[in-house]
């Protein structure tokens, strides 16, 4: 068993066993394997995250459901740090599993910060998926403060440019309009 002393607060995740996070990680096999200073260790320190998001991961590991609590905003933080401490630790499906959480809590409050973490992690698919989304509930993500949340200059020039297709594409679709009346009246 091991215990894990997590983030900068040094909290306490106790009574985990070495041999089950071996099977579920090879990260975590790596750590425990001969030759490691972690091998006999009654305590190992984990830096970068809060004890949370790696209680879902060591859970995850553990029982195979993916648990990112109840707070409807918080769940997709929680995903994203999630993921991340997924890529980190070598737990490919936990990571998969996270991506899909945060496609599908794409709402108006969260479209802008999820665009810009997708932007950030390189994640197209997100990327894609929160670029529409604004695009096509402007209102609503206005309406919840998401333009106010915007930091990220490169996103701010992606969706200005988005907001310029889309008038280009209405002003098209207006002239074929009024082409198509013009006719008529003909």
């Amino acid at each position: 068993m091991v215990t894990f002393i997590v983030g900068d607060d040094e909290e306490r995740y106790e009574h985990v066993s070495k041999s089950l996070l071996c099977i579920r990680s090879v990260f975590f096999r790596t750590m425990f394997g001969i030759g490691m200073k972690e091998r006999d260790a009654a305590e190992v320190t984990v830096r970068n995250t809060d004890l949370a998001t790696f209680t879902a991961l060591v859970r995850y590991l553990c029982t195979d459901q993916l648990d990112l609590g109840d707070e409807e905003g918080g769940r997709a933080q929680r995903a994203l740090d999630l993921r991340q401490l997924a890529q980190m630790y070598q737990v490919p499906r936990l990571e998969l599993l996270c991506a899909q959480a945060l496609q599908e809590s794409v709402l108006p409050a969260s479209a802008v910060a999820l665009l810009e973490a997708a932007h950030t992690m390189g994640d197209g698919r997100l990327l894609a998926q929160c670029r529409r989304y604004v695009a096509d509930n402007a209102a609503e993500v206005r309406a919840s403060g998401g333009v106010e949340q915007l930091r990220h200059l490169g996103v701010a020039k992606g969706l200005l440019g988005d907001a310029l297709d889309q008038v280009a594409e209405l002003k098209g679709a207006v002239a074929a309009r009024e082409a198509d009346l013009k006719k008529v009246r003909a």
